[in-house]
């Protein structure tokens, strides 16, 4: 095998497959990066057992052939070698060779026919939307998936297709967040949960723009994304998703308006007051025109008021204020509206058409210890 590439090119081939390389396994060949260039196109390929990914390389073909080669070392070459023309071949003992201007490596290599493949799934389920779409969904939904493994559902976003309206949902056990995005055309109703590993994964090597498509394709157990001569398969977890539907109440007794900067900037500053092991609530005092926030650690005390609008009844309420904050940061809206019921129940933060929803729990307080 003799391949051509731009540093620049290969570098980022090198940087979308890694991202399927398992960190830790017993398996020696998942740890490999296998480089196919059997047919008149190269292709890089990783896959974990759960999460496969496969991207075609620009670059040129002097001599056909395939090899898997150590990924991690591989990476860290081609990461460091200068801005030219990279060559790369291999021999018979399948030993590679990489070299550029004054620098020449020997690695290692293992036959292709050890890889773990990739596998060909059937394209008859899909849906498509724009990259930047897919991006922005899960930006404002993937911060409240579980990273305890012991509840695996929790740990995946809910994908459901519906009425041409794809509704995508995260939760942990004290907050959930929905994201709704009409589709341009009519699909089959769908419903699976997709890992978030898989996700954040993606939505690191999408470029986000609004003219690029994503394809979406759906088996019994296997999901496929489809974007920028890369293909990205992962497996789905299985069991059923949780029934949100009768958690969304629409009743309240308080709602109010308020700048989500000023707010957000407002809960920023009172974290300075709370270490990472502390679970001190920021508690919100609701009443006509204001919101006066207040929190108080073995640090120091806060005490800061908002102008908000307001209608229905006065209320005092204690939260994490992590939770304001991870939704907070990922509304593009200037004001932001809250619906409360009472101090035991959660709120709710939504727009008007509820393309965006997050729920989060209260949490108890000593109002006397405020």
């Amino acid at each position: 095998m003799k391949l051509v590439f731009k540093k620049s090119d290969l570098a980022n081939a090198v940087n979308i497959a890694m991202r399927a390389v398992p960190s830790k396994t017993t398996m020696s060949i998942l740890e490999c990066i296998l480089i196919d260039a059997t047919t008149n196109e190269i292709k890089f390929s990783a896959n974990d057992m759960e999460l496969g990914i496969e991207t075609a390389v620009k670059g040129e073909i002097i001599e056909k052939g395939k090899i898997a080669v150590e990924a991690k070392i591989f990476s860290e070459i081609v990461r460091k070698l200068p801005d030219n023309e990279i060559h790369i071949s291999t021999d018979s003992n399948l030993q590679m060779n990489i070299t550029c201007e004054k620098s020449k490596f020997n690695i290692p290599g293992r036959s292709g026919e050890d890889f773990a493949y990739i596998p060909m799934l059937e394209k008859d389920k899909f849906i498509y939307l724009s990259q930047f779409n897919l991006k922005e969904i899960i930006r404002q939904t993937i911060f409240s998936i579980s990273d305890n493994d012991n509840n695996k559902i929790m740990t995946g976003e809910l994908f459901d297709i519906k009425d041409n309206i794809l509704k995508v949902v995260s939760l942990d056990g004290h907050r959930i967040s929905i994201r709704k995005l009409e589709l341009k055309e009519h699909f089959e109703d769908t419903r699976v949960i997709v890992p978030g590993k898989t996700l954040n994964e993606i939505s690191k090597i999408l470029t986000g723009g609004n003219d690029e498509e994503v394809r979406i394709f759906f088996t019994p157990n296997h999901i496929l994304f489809e974007f920028n001569d890369t293909m990205v398969v992962s497996r789905l977890i299985e069991g059923e998703y949780y029934r949100i539907e009768q958690m969304l109440s629409s009743d309240y007794e308080t709602k109010i308006t308020v700048n989500k900067k000023e707010f957000l900037d407002s809960i920023d500053r009172s974290t300075l007051l709370v270490r990472d092991s502390d679970k001190k609530p920021i508690i919100i005092t609701i009443e006509d025109g204001n919101m006066e926030l207040q929190i108080k650690s073995n640090m120091g005390s806060m005490d800061e008021n908002i102008f908000i609008e307001k209608t229905g009844k006065d209320i005092m309420i204690g939260f994490n204020p992590k939770f304001l904050i991870d939704a907070l940061r990922v509304i593009d809206d200037e004001n932001v509206t809250i619906y409360l019921l009472n101090a035991k129940a959660p709120c709710f933060i939504k727009n008007d058409d509820e393309s965006y929803i997050y729920l989060i729990l209260p949490v108890n307080f000593n109002a006397n210890g405020r």
